[in-house]
């Protein structure tokens, strides 16, 4: 079973999100469309969700060029630097897993969500 990625494009968004990450996890990657690292972490993010991903969880994506302010505003909210590609577990308003770069992959994901 497959889950829905949405893009948040907005600070509003981001709050929003956030703030349901009290109740529910939410798992956000930032993504750099003009980065062959980052196409290639999508693509691995993208076989975890077509594959048997996390049901309890939500699941967002943050172009991080689009979307600078969003991207920047996640950063410090979570307290993680800022890096591209990057995949951030949420839990209760705080970074619970970070990884980025090379370290974004299927089996990485499922090792730590499942």
């Amino acid at each position: 079973m497959s889950a829905q990625v949405r893009e948040i494009e907005t600070i509003e968004q981001w709050q929003q999100t956030l703030e349901g990450s009290a109740d529910r996890p939410v798992v956000v990657f930032k993504h750099s469309t003009t980065c062959p690292v980052s196409a290639n972490a999508l693509r691995e993010f993208n076989e975890y969700l077509e594959a048997s991903p996390r049901q309890d969880a939500d699941y967002v994506l943050v172009k991080v060029i689009e979307s600078r302010p969003v991207s920047n505003q996640i950063a410090e909210d979570v307290a993680v630097k800022h890096e591209s590609p990057q995949i951030i577990l949420v839990e209760k308003n705080a970074k619970v897993w970070t990884a980025s770069h090379w370290a974004i992959t299927n089996e990485h994901i499922k090792a730590v969500l499942d």
